[in-house]
């Protein structure tokens, strides 16, 4: 055992996910896009295509580029996107090789139809009995993604999610996702057993990612505590936190939410249509700041990684540096325990 790329685990993900190196790039609405997937999947790793919320037919014509390239990819589902009943019509009807359900948790017939269709399904699990019960519905592995990762969260840390799940669940596949933004800390999630890890902010500020210069200026300048989990006011209108650097639309998604809650309270709109309203919100907010560089009221999704990253580079160097100080690190802690 001479370095990472020997470990059974780094083995492991790399047959479950096909791919040379299991690093995959959460799916990111505006972001991930088929250029990005093909520059992450021409390093080695896995990139999925964010879903979001975009038309059917455009998901459609987005995975059909991917085909043609013949590089491994994914396709992300947001469970509670206006779009996703149709978006999952689309995956199964053009055999997508492995499918994310995000967002929220998919029922058991999603991913017994996405299985159906020949795919992998992947579910996010935030508790030992959400992994338990994903599972049972027939998912091949599982992500944690800590509270520290951008865009949708859930409440618990990845420290955490690590004790309660990973431990939990050694025989299925299980992906670290969340804060993660060095080789060092990637050598340790294997020697703790993840299966592969799942990084996001760090592709957003990749040279091939399409977001706006000034989004990605704004991300070199910003620190770990910027990055900030909007707030639910009501139990009435559950709404999904959101990790995004704070700005004058932060506070207009707080307006927002006040808004749609004494709409509820005065019966003037669906508990249902009130959540969609949301939903829209982050997906015009994010377009806003991703492809028009609205740095103030756009939403600048970004995970607490943002302040461990400082450089734009291409995908290639990203997992060039990040593999070879993985290496290193476990090679660092494989002498420790020789001596």
């Amino acid at each position: 055992m001479n370095s990472i790329k020997d470990f059974k685990y780094w083995k492991k993900g790399q047959e479950f996910l096909g791919v040379q190196t299991p690093i995959i790039s959460g799916a990111m609405t505006w972001i991930s896009d088929s250029k990005l997937v093909e520059a992450v999947s021409n390093a080695g790793g896995l990139g999925v295509l964010a879903g979001g919320n975009m038309p059917p037919d455009y998901l459609r014509q987005e995975i059909q580029v991917l085909k043609d390239s013949k590089v491994p990819y994914a396709v992300n589902l947001i469970t509670i996107a206006p779009n996703y009943l149709p978006h999952l019509e689309v995956v199964t009807e053009m055999k997508v090789p492995i499918v994310f359900f995000a967002g929220s948790f998919p029922r058991k017939e999603e991913v017994v139809k996405v299985k159906a269709s020949g795919a992998k399904a992947i579910c996010f699990a935030s508790t030992a009995s959400i992994a338990q019960r994903m599972i049972d519905y027939g998912a091949d592995a599982l992500v944690l993604e800590g509270s520290e990762a951008g865009g949708h969260i859930g409440h618990v840390s990845t420290v955490v999610l690590i004790q309660k799940v990973l431990f939990r669940f050694p025989e299925t596949p299980v992906f670290v996702a969340g804060g993660i933004a060095t080789g060092k800390m990637i050598a340790h999630l294997f020697l703790m057993g993840a299966c592969g890890v799942q990084m996001g902010t760090i592709f957003a500020m990749s040279e091939e990612s399409p977001a706006h210069t000034k989004f990605k200026e704004r991300f070199k300048r910003a620190r770990s505590r910027e990055a900030f989990a909007t707030p639910q006011y009501d139990s009435t209108m559950p709404v999904v936190s959101v990790r995004a650097l704070k700005n004058k639309g932060t506070s207009e998604f707080g307006k927002l939410q006040l808004n749609l809650l004494e709409k509820l309270k005065e019966g003037e709109i669906s508990r249902t249509d009130a959540q969609y309203k949301v939903e829209e919100y982050w997906a015009g907010a994010l377009r806003r700041a991703v492809q028009d560089g609205d740095i103030e009221y756009g939403s600048l999704m970004a995970g607490q990684s943002v302040g461990l990253i400082n450089e734009v580079k291409p995908v290639g160097q990203i997992f060039s540096e990040m593999i070879e100080e993985a290496d290193m690190e476990f090679l660092k802690v494989k002498r420790l325990f020789e001596n």
